[in-house]
């Protein structure tokens, strides 16, 4: 039978406790929100939405085509001057997801005869684009400068270094610097998925690479989504002007693909000039975070410490996840359960994301609920 197959990976799965279904939101919720990734509060920002709707009404409801044919607009354009200069590096180029940028940086920048020295606790977006790029990849310790060092020392041809800044999982940050001077000893380029870093680290907002002094380096490219903090969709990559003119000739996620919908274009371009203007919201959300973690460690929970936005609490097992996970729900608060094998570690966790626009009630009501609740 076709695809007969697919019911022994189904029933694996079920014994497992890895099962993952669907579960389509309303509009309005009366849940709090401690699972989506709209870290600064945007997403419903009536400036976003607003932006969102008139970039609609002015370009229509798609980009009609791809990026070299129809689908750049000058709305894409100007979001790209204003994005680049806002996390201080000469370029933007603008893709229809973070995954898509991710995809299109690793594959254009890694050719064949290159190496690839990739973390091991880096996202998927980075590991399909490590699978899919024509140099060879080596997978090295997490946040580990030193096995960087070692595994660069290994080639002698073009080499690049691919990490996250923050990690999606437990919320940590990368060595950047460290992870720059290992690369710089060796002649090669660093790429980094500054994800779940722009909008919360950095001056106002600007990233991780902007705060370690990265920003605009003719050897560092970033990737960014515009689905988190900027509560939008999309992607983009940042970097020297020659790398963004590289990717548009050869990137076969930018070359291939529709462009970035006007709405979700004008929707970040608004979320971005916003920040501009309140650089507050930034470290609002790192200081929710640090409550979220300090008020969980004083209840006994296991929580680690975060770096950004992003918190997590680890769970006894996969099916004790899901079942704390559901209870919180139960009791109004929304969380997120990450298992294997979304997690590198096998260690199930509640995954909590900090918002800037989270009150102290809503804090205090979220602890409770979570020492409550648990297994």
């Amino acid at each position: 039978m076709a695809f007969g197959w697919i019911d022994e990976q189904a029933e694996l799965r079920r014994r497992a406790g890895l099962v993952r279904t669907l579960r389509p939101r309303p509009a309005e919720s009366p849940l709090l929100d401690l699972a989506s990734n709209d870290y600064l509060g945007l997403a419903r920002h009536p400036e976003v939405t607003e932006g969102a709707a008139r970039a609609a009404r002015t370009w229509g409801g798609g980009a009609t085509g791809s990026r070299l044919v129809t689908g750049t607009t000058e709305l894409h354009a100007e979001l790209e001057r204003e994005l680049a200069d806002f996390c201080g590096f000469e370029a933007a180029l603008v893709f229809s997801s973070g995954y898509a940028a991710n995809l299109a940086a690793v594959t254009a920048l890694a050719p064949h005869g290159s190496l690839i020295v990739s973390d091991a606790g880096n996202h998927a977006s980075l590991i399909d684009g490590c699978r899919l790029a024509r140099g060879t990849t080596q997978v090295v310790a997490h946040s580990d400068p030193d096995a960087v060092r070692k595994a660069l020392q290994t080639h002698d041809g073009p080499a690049v270094v691919v990490s996250d800044t923050v990690f999606s999982v437990d919320g940590d940050a990368a060595p950047l610097a460290r992870f720059a001077e290992a690369c710089r000893e060796h002649g090669a380029g660093l790429v980094v998925d500054d994800a779940h870093g722009l909008g919360v680290l950095g001056d106002g907002g600007r990233g991780a690479p902007h705060a370690t002094g990265l920003a605009g380096a003719d050897d560092v490219v970033v990737t960014v989504t515009l689905s988190k903090s900027f509560g939008s969709q999309g992607g983009a990559v940042l970097g020297p002007a020659r790398v963004t003119d590289h990717l548009v000739n050869a990137a076969r996620t930018f070359i291939f693909d529709t462009g970035l919908a006007p709405a979700a274009a004008g929707a970040a371009l608004a979320a971005l000039r916003l920040l501009r203007r309140e650089p507050e919201r930034a470290a609002r959300a790192r200081t929710v975070a640090s409550e979220l973690h300090t008020r969980l460690t004083a209840a006994g929970l296991e929580a680690v410490r975060p770096d950004a936005a992003v918190v997590s609490v680890r769970a006894p097992s996969p099916e004790e996840a899901v079942l704390w996970a559901a209870e919180c729900r139960a009791a109004g608060l929304a969380v997120g359960c990450f298992r294997p094998p979304s997690v590198p570690d096998g260690i199930s966790r509640l995954r909590l994301t900090a918002r800037a626009d989270l009150s102290e009630g809503q804090i205090e009501r979220a602890v409770r609920v979570i020492g409550e609740t648990r297994p």
